[in-house]
């Protein structure tokens, strides 16, 4: 006898149990905020020709003292390193990275930031300033900070640490960029 599918008059639906559990997810609701913030980002940036990850990028090699090298920097900015060179591929089109040989360890590439690169990133910096200022009226200063402080921390690799050691695993997962870049 075959099984009727009507719902029985009265009868409350429930959603599955899995997506009922979906908004509980704290990896899906920051990837959810993370693809949400990036786009709004990506849009006031783009008068620039730059996306939130490439300004990123060139934020990250500004601040350091000497070009890092490919695995170095994606750890820095907690990116796979695909990721990274898919990223970093219009960045040296365009003149804004240029990669080179190490001198001291020929298997690794470093990257530095140009001339044009840095012109760039001062074009950017106007356009992110908009951003940021757009963010914080929306948020609200106070939360805006908090959250940045909480998103640092979960970024951190003390926290890597301590998720690991919360499931009786010594050591975390290998950091993003920990492969010979």
């Amino acid at each position: 006898m075959p099984i009727s599918r009507q719902a029985t008059p009265g009868a409350r639906r429930t959603a599955a149990p899995a997506l009922a559990d979906a908004g509980l997810c704290n990896g899906a609701a920051l990837r959810r905020a993370t693809r949400r913030v990036s786009l709004l980002y990506d849009q006031v940036l783009a008068p620039c020709g730059l996306r939130a990850t490439q300004h990123a990028i060139l934020v990250q090699l500004a601040r350091a003292a000497e070009p890092p090298a490919l695995g170095e920097l994606a750890r820095a900015l907690v990116i796979d390193p695909s990721a990274l060179a898919h990223n970093l591929r219009p960045l040296e089109r365009d003149g804004f990275v240029a990669l080179s040989a190490n001198p001291r360890d020929q298997r690794c590439r470093l990257v530095r930031l140009t001339p044009a690169g840095r012109a760039k990133l001062a074009e950017s910096r106007v356009l992110w300033r908009q951003a940021q200022a757009r963010f914080e009226r929306t948020f609200g200063p106070d939360r805006a900070a908090r959250l940045r402080a909480a998103l640092g921390e979960l970024a951190s690799d003390a926290f890597a640490a301590g998720f690991a050691a919360a499931a009786g695993i010594k050591s975390g997962p290998p950091l993003a960029g920990s492969r010979r870049a």
